[in-house]
């Protein structure tokens, strides 16, 4: 399976600490292993899942899109969920 990052997701992802990396490395293997396991998103945000999970203690929001066709997960962005959407239409 390919395993794809937008830039968005490059710039957050290096914001975060050694543990909260791992935290993420986990959760990402998870979603590899069934990328079903987000909530699709409806309206403007459609095809994409967004996997809720806690990091370190904190709720965080993973937002990925899959392509079954090509086996293909694109990792678009994490954060919390302040103003998480919002940033996610742009």
């Amino acid at each position: 399976m390919n395993v794809l990052q937008t830039p968005t997701f490059k710039k957050q992802t290096k914001k975060l600490h050694k543990n909260q990396k791992k935290d993420l490395d986990t959760i990402i293997k998870l979603i590899i292993d069934n990328p079903s396991i987000g909530e699709a998103k409806k309206g403007n945000l459609s095809g994409i899942q967004v996997y809720k999970f806690k990091m370190v203690g904190q709720l965080t929001l993973l937002a990925y899109e899959f392509y079954d066709a090509e086996m293909t997960l694109i990792m678009l962005a994490i954060g919390s969920h302040e103003n998480f959407y919002r940033n996610l239409g742009r």
